[in-house]
């Protein structure tokens, strides 16, 4: 039987703002357990919550880019669970009225365009951290994290496979770094998602039973998980059994998917309007002035670069990824004068290769956009040639000096003397007349021989176009 898989995501993308959404402690990550949790986070007596008005910023912002309706009048709710790292026993979320409805995202997988719906998205507060290691059987218990702001983002089941939902969260998690209101990292849970995910036979309208995959923090992990889940769903359908809506929590290391819990329904939450806050009213000046805040979005720069540096598609979409890589680029276009294509090759060639080697972000680069534009300049000028400026990028990543610096002093000039590289090319024919004899006979695959023989002989210091242009010349019959 043919199955169709529907997946939805409920992103968590922890807001950047100083202090938390109810209270004036402090967000700042790796801090010593319990030593960034105030009263207010705690929930003790007398105390009372005031909503962080950058958080509803940005909150308003992400509305905005997605094309959503921000809603002049949200209000907070009280999710009530208990667990020990919430030790209010409620959480303040936003239920029946979110600050964000009905918006959308374009993604593209294998050259195919999407629209995925986002149903809401609403501010909340973080709980609290369990820690199970270290601790001799009992568990440890670190409250800095309670009270961290966060935007849930709320997705419509409209993906249909890994790929779909992998697109759509690394979209979200460009656009929401764009937007800066998340720092996006991952390894620290600033952007982890949970995914509900469930099978269906082909052709059906009717949704099949889901399962909800808790806490995914890589986009690895989130693919792996999802796999899984799904082979296991339509394994388990087609011996007969059936699915249980529940929560399922994934083990990387065992790379299966174990039941964590039954799915709660939102009545078992009983949720209630916060009575220690305010509805929430946007006035429409507000949403106007962050409007025009909003800077260049990753779709519009993409369509910038094809159109202002004539960039294909793919190579486009991989400079926008993030707002640092697409600085990166424009600045090394300007200071270089070089071609955008050749700028944009080197960027997605030998400087990305240097970084995933070394773990690194653009923005952590040892080469800097002025000193890869100074590279690129001797590359347009013919003063060095593409493979010389291979082993100079390296010298410099490892900051053995600039470009110019380091041309002079290995002797890396290019030639360009034609009366030189004639001379090399004579040289090269006279030695090797078997091979002249096979190219002349008809074997033209020998022409890259002999180019690679004068670039050996010039210590790839010939200019590689005069090199072909004379070789043409001279072995012709």
């Amino acid at each position: 039987m043919a199955w169709e898989v529907v997946i939805g995501l409920e992103v968590h993308a922890q807001l950047a703002t100083k202090s938390k959404i109810f209270s004036g402690a402090a967000t700042a990550y790796g801090a010593p357990p319990n030593t960034q949790a105030c009263a207010v986070d705690l929930g003790l007596p007398g105390v009372l919550p005031v909503l962080n008005a950058a958080a509803v910023r940005m909150a308003c912002k992400f509305g905005l880019a997605v094309g959503a309706t921000v809603a002049t009048r949200s209000v907070f709710a009280r999710k009530n669970y208990f667990y020990p790292d919430l030790p209010k026993g409620y959480q303040i979320s936003q239920y029946e009225l979110p600050i964000v409805q009905t918006g959308q995202l374009k993604i593209e997988v294998d050259g195919i365009e999407k629209i995925i719906g986002i149903t809401r998205a609403h501010l909340e507060e973080d709980a609290g951290k369990s820690l199970h290691e270290d601790f001799h059987g009992l568990s440890g218990i670190d409250l800095n994290r309670a009270g961290t702001p966060l935007l849930e983002i709320v997705s419509e089941p409209d993906m249909r496979s890994p790929k779909e939902a992998i697109a759509y969260m690394k979209k979200l998690h460009s656009l929401v770094r764009y937007l800066e209101i998340c720092d996006g990292n991952m390894q620290e849970g600033s952007f982890r998602c949970d995914a509900n995910i469930s099978v269906r036979p082909l052709g059906q309208k009717e949704l099949g039973t889901r399962t909800e995959l808790k806490n995914l923090n890589s986009f690895r992990f989130v693919e792996r998980a999802l796999n899984i889940e799904i082979e296991r769903q339509i394994e388990l359908i087609e011996s007969g059994g059936t699915v249980k809506q529940e929560t399922r929590l994934y083990d990387a290391d065992k790379n299966e998917t174990r039941s964590m819990r039954a799915k709660e329904e939102a009545n078992d939450y009983r949720y209630f309007p916060d009575p220690d806050l305010l509805p929430l009213t946007i006035e429409p000046s507000f949403l106007e002035q962050i409007r025009t805040e909003l800077p260049e979005l990753p779709d519009q720069k993409k369509q910038r670069f094809m159109q202002e540096y004539s960039l294909s598609l793919y190579d486009a979409s991989v400079l926008t990824t993030s707002r640092e890589l697409a600085h990166y680029f424009e600045e090394t276009v300007k200071l270089s004068g070089s071609e955008a294509k050749l700028c944009a090759n080197w960027i997605m060639g030998d400087l990305a290769a240097f970084l995933n080697k070394s773990n690194l972000e653009i923005e952590e680069s040892p080469v800097s956009a002025k000193q890869l534009a100074g590279l690129l300049r001797r590359i347009s000028d013919n003063t060095i040639s593409g493979k010389i400026a291979k082993p100079l990028f390296e010298a410099i990543w490892n900051g053995e000096g600039e470009a110019d610096t380091l041309i002079e002093k290995r002797g890396l000039t290019q030639v360009t003397d034609s009366e030189a590289i004639e001379k090399i090319v004579t040289e090269v024919i006279a030695q090797n007349p078997e091979q002249l004899q096979a190219y002349r006979s008809g074997k033209e695959k020998l022409f890259s021989f002999f180019v690679g023989q004068v670039m050996k002989a010039s210590k790839g210091k010939a200019n590689p176009a005069q090199v072909n242009e004379l070789l043409k010349k001279r072995l012709a019959p």
